[in-house]
């Protein structure tokens, strides 16, 4: 009878054996597609968020400004553009994931007793302005960055506000740049 009790037990065993291996073998295909959809796209992901970075210069025009209104500098001059994320036609960089980023930009002036500025916009709103007087003439310029936790889609731009002139030339004195640190 222990036997029979042991052979019939053996048989639930190898019974529940071969409907997990009948359900692994069942569901393998579909569990490798979607194994082979999720890396695919990881990979676009991290192809997408690892390679983000632009610098570009103003003009070669030499003097823009003053105006009457505010105006989008709009940086014609890319040197670098990995990514994409910055359009010279536009002046606005475009976040393409979200991430911390890391800004910096720099401003040249030229004429005595102007005032040169610039006020930094995430989606059209400011969120910093810097100014300086060119009190002596000559070539005088101001440096500042800015880091910044943006979402996909947000927008950076650099705008002159209205009255300030800037220049640039051959030189590249007045600049752009940004890069994504790290995404989130």
């Amino acid at each position: 009878l222990q036997t029979v009790r042991n052979q019939l037990q053996t048989f639930r065993y190898f019974d529940l054996l071969r409907c997990s291996v009948f359900t692994v073998t069942a569901l393998t295909p579909d569990l490798k597609s979607r194994l082979s959809s999720t890396e695919s796209e990881l990979l676009d992901i991290k192809y997408k968020t690892s390679k983000v970075a632009f610098y570009t210069a103003l003009t070669n025009a030499g003097h823009i400004g003053p105006f009457n209104t505010h105006i989008v500098l709009k940086f014609s001059k890319v040197f670098t553009n990995v990514g994409k994320a910055y359009n010279p036609s536009t002046g606005f960089f475009t976040a393409p994931v979200k991430g911390v980023y890391y800004f910096q930009f720099t401003l040249a002036s030229y004429l005595y007793n102007f005032y040169t500025a610039v006020d930094v916009l995430k989606n059209n709103q400011r969120i910093m302005y810097n100014w300086e007087l060119n009190q002596f003439g000559g070539h005088q310029s101001f440096t500042n960055s800015i880091i910044l936790e943006l979402m996909e889609g947000d927008e950076i731009h650099l705008s002159l506000p209205a009255g300030n002139t800037v220049f640039d030339s051959e030189n590249n004195q007045t600049t752009f740049s940004g890069a994504l640190l790290f995404p989130l």
